[in-house]
């Protein structure tokens, strides 16, 4: 048995894995729960992290003002140090929206050991706890380029208390408009969910733990008894570290896709998806070159090979590589259909997917070549230092 055989073999187990023991992450139906009004609507402060986005606020901000909520609400947006005017627009575009109460704060740049979105964090909820007689029941974290329908907080809300969730967490739809976004921007949320399978994580007893940044709603009691966000301060990917001191503090979590909760940030280019993933790849593998190397070889073993070895089988008259290796493909193909129809996508690009995962491969290393240059987890001007030399 040559090399090749044994590695589409390989590969194909791996799929087989993949398609039916890894929680069934290929599906998109994981939705909001089951879910009711509740007797009474909770208060909710709405706090929206922001550094330089004028470009994507008057897409984002006036749907967050213009949530249908039965309850108290308000909206508190965090000037995190822009330098293009980003809180003078919000105030305008609070006076041309009106709507839910908007407030803006600026807390200044970010104490040493504290990234500036959970800095940023840290001052919004800060403040929301005690401008008022009593804090609000629950947190909204949304990023500032995220757009909510007007029902997003009313929906979230009932079904955070029907199922007495401590985190609901939905997955935004994403920006898919130029081609290189057709491409890329399934497959992450693709791989995300791989990694991070939506159904294991609802779980109650799950011991796979993540969430989606752009969309956090989260009890205020759970946050405090989970000491976030200073317990997570140097976090470079905050949302699946503030799921998780969420869940090791007894709180219950939930994850899904969203379908009226979307991205307005474009990415109409290769170079702005590239920084998009590089600038925290790394920082997924802990800084660490062992799992960077594990990285690679896995990408190479499960999305590389089954092409490779299906041309080279025909090629070669070598009928159990071609079979093995087109299997395989066929499965990474299938898997990824469900994806390319929730953001709907022709189902020609899902043979693509290996070419997609070289990107992603190149785009892990090019963050792994980043850090070690001292340019690692880099974000609108801000490099981040690994947790322990922070």
């Amino acid at each position: 048995m040559g090399p090749l055989l044994i590695a589409a073999c390989a590969s194909l187990a791996a799929w087989l894995w993949l398609t039916f023991a890894q929680g069934m992450f290929w599906r998109t139906d994981v939705r909001l729960p089951p879910r009711t009004a509740p007797a009474r609507w909770p208060s909710v402060a709405i706090i929206v992290p922001a550094r330089d986005e004028a470009e994507v606020l008057p897409h984002s901000l006036p749907s967050l003002l213009a949530q249908d909520y039965p309850g108290a609400a308000e909206v508190v947006l965090v000037d995190d140090g822009s330098t293009d005017g980003t809180a003078t627009l919000a105030l305008r575009l609070a006076a041309e929206h009106p709507g839910l109460p908007l407030t803006v704060v600026s807390p200044g740049d970010p104490a040493p050991g504290w990234t500036g979105k959970l800095w940023a964090l840290r001052h919004g909820i800060a403040h929301a706890r005690t401008r008022r007689a009593a804090e609000p029941e629950y947190l909204l974290l949304t990023d500032a380029d995220i757009a909510h329908a007007p029902d997003s907080l009313r929906e979230l809300v009932a079904a955070a208390t029907a199922a007495r969730l401590d985190l609901v967490s939905q997955m935004a739809r994403l920006r898919v408009v130029s081609g290189w976004e057709r491409l890329v921007v399934p497959a992450f949320v693709y791989f995300f969910a791989q990694l991070y399978p939506f159904r294991r994580i609802n779980r109650p007893d799950g011991r796979t733990t993540a969430a989606a940044g752009g969309c956090v709603l989260l009890r205020t009691e759970a946050a405090v008894r989970a000491g976030v966000p200073d317990s997570i301060r140097q976090a470079v990917i905050d949302d699946v570290s503030l799921a998780r001191a969420v869940r090791a503090s007894g709180g219950r979590i939930w994850l899904g896709l969203a379908e009226r909760v979307e991205s307005v940030r474009p990415y109409p280019g290769l170079g702005d998806l590239w920084r998009m993933v590089s600038r925290s790849a790394y920082a997924q593998l802990r800084h660490q070159p062992l799992l960077l190397a594990g990285t690679v070889a896995g990408l190479v073993l499960v999305y590389l090979v089954p092409p490779v070895a299906l041309v080279a089988g025909l090629a070669g008259g070598r009928p159990a590589v071609a079979w093995a290796g087109g299997l395989a493909w066929l499965l990474m193909a299938g898997t990824y259909l469900p994806m390319l129809r929730h953001y709907r996508q022709p189902a020609a690009l899902a043979p693509l997917l290996p070419f997609t995962a070289l990107l992603y491969l190149l785009m892990t290393v090019d963050s792994a070549v980043r850090h070690y240059r001292g340019r690692g987890a880099a974000w609108k001007g801000r490099t981040y230092a690994r947790p322990s030399d922070a």
